[in-house]
């Protein structure tokens, strides 16, 4: 069991930075593909990043490489996504996502199996 809680989004002008944080509670955590999805209104929930149990291996949706970087601290039981350079386009709910199912990363949402209530990043322009 994986118990996930998002925290530190907001609202930020266009260029400017955010760092949202997942906090993990479970002794699983070490043993989870942890992954960041986004939905803005409207929309399907869509893949944005993911890291490897140990951090050493990361993915990332095309729209947001080189602006946004997704780390974690297994010490800490914690995920983390900077999002550097934001834009108008990029508001949206930000959720924190486990998969205990699988040993490689994941980009669809049927692949993780524990979610967090999610933090609304807003980016006016």
């Amino acid at each position: 069991q994986v118990q996930l809680v998002e925290s530190g989004g907001g609202l930020v002008q266009a260029a400017g930075s955010l760092r949202p944080s997942c906090a993990a509670s479970g002794r699983t955590f070490n043993n989870c593909i942890m992954g960041w999805f986004r939905q803005a209104p409207g929309m399907e929930r869509e893949f944005v990043a993911a890291i490897s149990r140990r951090g050493g291996s990361t993915s990332y949706t095309d729209s947001v490489k080189g602006r946004f970087t997704i780390s974690r601290d297994n010490a800490k039981n914690a995920v983390y996504l900077q999002l550097n350079s934001l834009k108008p386009e990029d508001t949206a709910v930000y959720y924190c996502a486990a998969s205990t199912a699988s040993a490689t990363l994941r980009i669809t949402v049927n692949s993780y199996n524990y979610w967090g209530q999610g933090t609304q990043v807003t980016v006016s322009s």
